[in-house]
Formats: structure tokens, sequence, C-alpha cells
């Protein structure tokens, strides 16, 4: 919820905090709501209890808007305006939220700019996919594009390179040069990335297998490979 009001990503209705509520946290977030004309309610305990059942609450509730995708050519422009390098994240059509949900909590974790998900035939941000995430989206702006491989012909254009994650791709993760504003692809769990969308990769880069497994969740390997992109953006400072 702190998270939520600094950022500013998600539109919180009205805040409810129970009565007599007094820690310093609660007096943070009540001056922080307070500073941004967030409605705030104070309820009895017993009533919030009531009205969110099985939601551990701790005494304040936050009444969120729906969540709200922020505009592609927003996205690309505030990723470029930031300090470093820019690195977006791509959804290549996938379409389980568990995995959708771990993925956006994945890409926040690593400091990634952006997710960009297609429309079709794709998995939204809905309920269960915030839930998944763990509150991890209201740090991750999300841009959804009628076609994602038109969207990469936009970045190709602004000098982004577009790295494409493929199992069976020659170039390893560790030998390649993560130092430069880029795009990672991350394909499907069933067919991995699109004829259309593989054919748009300047690089495909693949994860060394230690062991008799063939291939990862796709939120693990997107883990994996941020690690390693933080990991040379740091070392090259």
């Amino acid at each position: 919820m702190r998270e939520a009001l600094i950022k500013g990503q998600i539109r919180i209705k009205e805040l409810w905090i129970a009565e007599g509520k007094r820690s310093a946290r609660a007096k943070e977030i009540l001056r922080m709501a307070e500073d941004r004309g967030v409605p705030v309610k104070f309820k009895k305990s017993a009533l919030l209890g009531q009205s969110m059942p099985g939601i551990v609450h701790q005494g304040i509730v936050a009444l969120a808007a729906e969540f709200s995708y922020l505009d592609f050519n927003t996205l690309v422009d505030r990723s470029l305006d930031a300090p470093g390098h820019a690195l977006l994240i791509a959804a290549d059509h996938i379409t389980d939220e568990g995995n959708l949900g771990a993925l956006i909590r994945t890409a926040a974790f690593f400091g990634s700019h952006g997710l960009i998900l297609p429309k079709d035939r794709s998995a939204k941000v809905t309920k269960g996919v915030k839930k998944r995430s763990a509150g991890a989206y209201v740090n991750l702006p999300v841009a959804r594009v009628v076609n994602l491989s038109r969207a990469l012909d936009v970045l190709d254009t602004k000098g982004f390179w577009i790295i494409g994650a493929a199992g069976e791709a020659p170039e390893n993760i560790y030998h390649f040069d993560w130092n430069r504003n880029l795009i990672l692809v991350l394909g499907s769990e069933e067919r991995g990335l699109s004829r259309w969308v593989r054919n748009r990769c300047h690089q495909l880069v693949s994860i060394p297998s230690q062991g008799q497994v063939e291939s990862l969740n796709v939120s693990v390997a997107c883990g994996i490979i941020l690690s390693e992109i933080v990991r040379q953006r740091r070392r090259d400072k």
C-alpha cells in the first residue's frame, strides 16, 4: 500500500484505517494519503474484518481503482529517460496467470523499466495476477499493444536491441554483452517465441543447463537472465 501511494501507478479511491491505529507505519500512510488527496475513513476493527473476510489487513485497507495500463510510447520514453541503459521485458503470448504474476514480481525485483503484453491471446493483469505478483505490480509499469511484432519494430527504430530467450540458442547469456538499451522477449509456456517475434530479434540467447532438465518456468528463466544483466551493468559502471 505504501508503495502504491509512492509510485502513484495504482489509483487509490479510498483508504480505511482502524480506529485507534497509531503505529508509525499507519501515521506515515495517513500522511501520504492526505498529501495525495486520498479520502481517509476510520472504521471499527470488527467492521474491517467483516468487510474483508479472509484478508490479513493489519488495520489498513486501500480501495483501489481498476488496474490501468501505461501507454506504450510513454513506457518507451520513460525507459530511455531513466538512468543507465533501458531494460524492458516483453511477454510473447504468455497465457498462464500464475506465470505472468510471477514474471511481474521478478521483473520488478530486478528493476526492469516495464513489461509489454499483447492484447490478444495473452494473460491480462487480473486480480489473480496481482495476487501472484505479491503486490509487485505497483512497481512495474505494464503496457498492452495490438501487435507485439510491430511494437518491436518501433523499439528497433529507437535503438533498442531485441533479445529473445530460446533454449536452443548457441549464444550463452553469460557471454553476451548486456550493456545496451534492450528489450528481453520471453516466449509462451508451450511454444516459446513465435516465428514473427523470433525473426525480429537481433540476438537469441540461452541459459546453459547443468542437469537433465531441458527447460525452466518462464519467471525463473527471466530471473536468471535479469540477474546476469544486473551483474554485468553493476560491474561495468
